[in-house]
């Protein structure tokens, strides 16, 4: 939806039309994530996301207002709870720095209570500008943009065929054909396929993990003002158990990361034989399963134990040992996983012929929508000015 107003705000008066594979918008990863607008952070200096992500939050925010959508600048503490993460939060302070995130500070183990009563640690990072928003009605106001600005959106609209003839691109879905000169692929969890289809590499594939969260109750939720995050492993794109204080006033704990047998399983006992077979046969997978396969076992105990789960999130708010939490929401990240078994960290966007393919966004994608799609926006000019 980003994209589509980016187009139009360029080219006024285009015929554009957005296919929606749902019935409405946010089904999946808008809908379904913690809905945390991100500051920068964690990225590497350089790296699309670092610089994306800190334009993309001062950009989301004033949308917001412009806009009239609610949200809520209520801060990041990442905790170091041991000495042995002390270096992983220099590490964490100087990309923050280098990334220009706004009013980031760090705090001593005893200045932790100003901001978290109730989190302990040796020392954390504040980041102040971080906050929560929720990105369906962020989604749902870029579509009434688009459609004020003469754009279209069908619904119920998956691409199921992709075709090329002389100076057009032809796509399948269930209300017939659409043609036209040149499209943009935002597919989420099907951007692998449909690139493929249009002759991309198969290099990177998308492998679906499953988050799952838990949701404090509410005699609890008071114990934690905003959202508490561990210091993460540099080696993996989670970022552990971490509690959140979304934007309905729930508490959620989470999530976990757990490879999906489907990529819609927002059940586990939803199986689908094609996703969990493409899963299986990519090399990638087996290479990432030997690399990681501690962090996964971890993965696996707070899928399948709620008091272990709890127990990763005491470590930062130690009030939370002994709570009973509840089930909460589920989301499917679409990770994309090279064939070397290596976990794709940054956007990645492809082009095919009269195509554009954003083969992996993950967070903080939202939060970087309206600069990102400036990116593929000036991709598909690139693209028609060689074709």
């Amino acid at each position: 939806m980003a994209v589509a107003r980016e187009l139009l705000s360029r080219s006024p008066g285009a015929r554009l039309c957005v296919l929606e594979r749902e019935d409405r918008i946010g089904r999946h990863q808008t809908g379904r994530s913690s809905g945390v607008v991100h500051a920068g952070i964690y990225y590497e200096p350089g790296s699309l996301k670092a610089r994306l992500c800190v334009e993309g939050s001062r950009a989301l925010y004033a949308y917001c207002d412009e806009r009239g959508l609610a949200y809520e600048k209520s801060g990041k503490l990442i905790v170091a709870v041991e000495d042995r993460e002390l270096g992983r939060l220099d590490e964490l302070e100087r990309r923050g720095a280098a990334n220009d995130v706004p009013e980031l500070r760090r705090l001593r183990g005893e200045e932790i209570a100003e901001v978290e009563p109730a989190a302990r640690g040796v020392a954390a990072l504040h980041s102040p500008q971080t906050g929560v928003v929720d990105f369906v009605a962020v989604a749902e106001s870029y579509a009434a943009d688009v459609e004020q600005a003469g754009g279209t959106i069908h619904y119920g609209a998956p691409v199921s065929a992709v075709e090329h003839r002389p100076g057009r691109i032809v796509l399948r879905h269930p209300g017939g054909a659409t043609s036209a000169s040149t499209a943009v692929f935002c597919a989420g969890l099907w951007a692998d396929r449909l690139a493929v289809a249009c002759g991309a590499p198969k290099d990177p594939r998308i492998v679906p993990f499953r988050g799952g969260y838990l949701s404090l109750p509410a005699a609890s939720a008071s114990v934690v003002r905003a959202n508490v995050y561990p210091v993460p492993d540099p080696e993996l794109p989670f970022l552990g158990a971490h509690l959140t204080r979304s934007f309905n006033g729930r508490v959620l704990i989470g999530p976990s990361a757990l490879m999906a047998p489907a990529r819609d399983a927002y059940s586990l006992a939803r199986v689908r034989p094609r996703d969990l077979a493409q899963t299986l046969l990519w090399p990638g997978t087996w290479r990432m399963a030997a690399q990681h396969w501690r962090a996964g076992a971890m993965e696996m105990r707070h899928a399948i134990s709620r008091r272990a789960f709890v127990a990763a999130a005491a470590r930062l708010v130690p009030e939370l040992r002994g709570v009973r939490a509840e089930p909460g929401p589920a989301g499917i990240r679409a990770q994309a996983l090279g064939r070397d078994g290596r976990l794709v960290d940054d956007f990645v966007v492809h082009r095919t012929e009269r195509a554009i393919h954003i083969r992996n966004a993950p967070s903080p994608a939202a939060t970087s929508s309206l600069p990102l799609a400036r990116l593929i926006a000036d991709e598909l000019a690139a693209l028609n000015a060689t074709a």
